[in-house]
């Protein structure tokens, strides 16, 4: 039962990560050469649950040119795509949603056992 409640609490903090992830990315979408992070999720064996570890994504960003006073210069924008972060906000929050219920539903086994035993 414990276990369970453990894993319920590291899928929140999992989803956390990936909705604060997404928020820092389109934060800085418009940051000229900002290259976005990315939360990747993997399960701990044997105890369960997931561990979130954040990577930042090198790829280039577009590249645009810019006056300056000294001329035009080659300028690379930020590697974000807006489209992608909403997916994964949206997955974020699907994730909590999930994790919540769970642990409701953890929770009030644990009372209904507690009754049971009293």
């Amino acid at each position: 039962m414990v276990s369970g409640i453990y894993n319920s609490l590291s899928g929140l903090t999992a989803a956390q990560t990936r909705i604060t992830t997404a928020a820092h990315n389109t934060a800085n979408a418009n940051t000229y050469g900002f290259k976005k992070h990315r939360a990747l999720h993997q399960d701990v064996q044997p105890q369960g649950g997931v561990t979130t570890t954040i990577e930042q994504v090198d790829t280039p960003g577009p590249v645009f040119l810019r006056e300056t006073e000294s001329g035009l210069i080659e300028v690379e924008h930020s590697n974000v795509d807006l489209g992608e972060e909403a997916v994964n906000l949206l997955l974020g929050k699907r994730i909590f949603e999930a994790n919540v219920r769970a642990l409701e539903i953890q929770t009030k086994t644990l009372g209904s056992l507690l009754d049971i035993l009293e």
